[in-house]
C-alpha cells in the first residue's frame, strides 16, 4: 500500500526556490517515497526521528509515520542550506 505524501509549507517554499530542472528530479524522488519510504541510501538523522535522501547536491529531509501511512517532507533544498 502506498503512503500519502504531505509537504510542509517550509518544504514547498524551499522547493519553489530550486531551479525547474532539479525540481523535477526532487519531485520524482518524493513521489517514489510514497511507494518505498525507506529506500536504499536513506540515512537516519541523529538529531530527530527523520530520514534524509540525496538527489545530487540536494537533500530531502522527511519523517515517516507508519501508523497512518504518511510521509511528511520537512524540507528539500541544496545541501548547504538544508540543515539551517
Amino acid at each position: 500500500m502506498a503512503h500519502r505524501i504531505e509537504l510542509r509549507p517550509a518544504a514547498v517554499e524551499a522547493l519553489s526556490q530550486v531551479d525547474p530542472m532539479h525540481q523535477a528530479r526532487i519531485k520524482a524522488v518524493i513521489s517514489l517515497l510514497a511507494i518505498d519510504p525507506k529506500p536504499l541510501g536513506a540515512v537516519s538523522l541523529r538529531w530527530r526521528e527523520a530520514l534524509r535522501v540525496e538527489v545530487g547536491d540536494y537533500r530531502i529531509i522527511y519523517t515517516v509515520e507508519e501508523g497512518v501511512l504518511l510521509v511528511v517532507v520537512v524540507t528539500a533544498g541544496h545541501h548547504q542550506d538544508t540543515y539551517q
